[in-house]
């Protein structure tokens, strides 16, 4: 009864571990971009805390965003122009609050979707309760290969969730490409049509006329 105890208890900090990293670390958003507009985002960090700002364009024009991080003071820690996705990695010299800006104003017509994750600090321990001066149990040590892993597979969902989204908007723009193309075509063939038949029907008409005007 104890060991299943034990078992039961381990579990429930494995799962308690992985919700923490679902709203402890940082943020994870996507969001539209308009043309011609500027979005911020702010975020309190102590000093020595280790930070990871990764951000990609999912879809919208030539896939690309200007990325601008400020410390506490103004001071720009990291920028970029036209950047399709990035990430960049800092320790935080002061407290207070960072700022990191999504710019889309060099587009006139074009709005874009981003996608950004901005990890802060490390993850935290398993088992922040434990006290110890031995080497973890076998079911101890699986629990932690199991939240690595898991880990790895949300990291992994995200990247493929990411590159569908961006083959879907390429798809979708080539399929409305494709459709107005068609259209133009079909417009034209029954323009070029219509001139043939009239032209054919002018050749006629003067060929009667004139044929006419001889008997006459």
């Amino acid at each position: 009864v104890l060991g299943m105890h034990g078992s039961f208890r381990v579990l429930l900090q494995v799962l308690w571990a992985q919700l923490l990293c679902g709203w402890v670390l940082g943020s994870e958003l996507t969001f539209e971009l308009p043309d011609n507009a500027k979005q911020c985002f702010y975020e309190d960090i102590t000093i020595g805390t280790k930070c990871t700002l990764e951000f990609q364009v999912v879809t919208g024009g030539h896939y690309d965003v200007d990325c601008r991080l400020e410390d506490p003071d103004g001071n720009t820690l990291y920028k970029e122009m036209k950047k399709q996705y990035d990430s960049f990695t800092f320790t935080a010299s002061k407290n207070g609050t960072y700022k990191f800006c999504f710019s889309n104003e060099f587009s006139t017509f074009t709005h874009k979707t981003v996608y950004f994750d901005f990890q802060v600090g490390d993850d935290p321990p398993l088992f922040p309760n434990e006290n110890r001066v031995t080497a973890l149990t076998q079911m101890e040590s699986a629990c932690v290969s199991i939240h690595e892993a898991l880990k790895s597979v949300i990291d992994y969902q995200t990247h493929f969730r990411l590159r569908e989204a961006q083959g879907r908007s390429r798809a979708e723009d080539l399929n409305t490409r494709v459709a107005f193309w068609s259209i133009g075509e079909a417009i034209i063939l029954l323009v070029v049509s219509i001139s043939q038949v009239v032209l054919l029907r002018s050749f006629f008409s003067d060929k009667k006329t004139t044929t006419t005007r001889v008997v006459s």
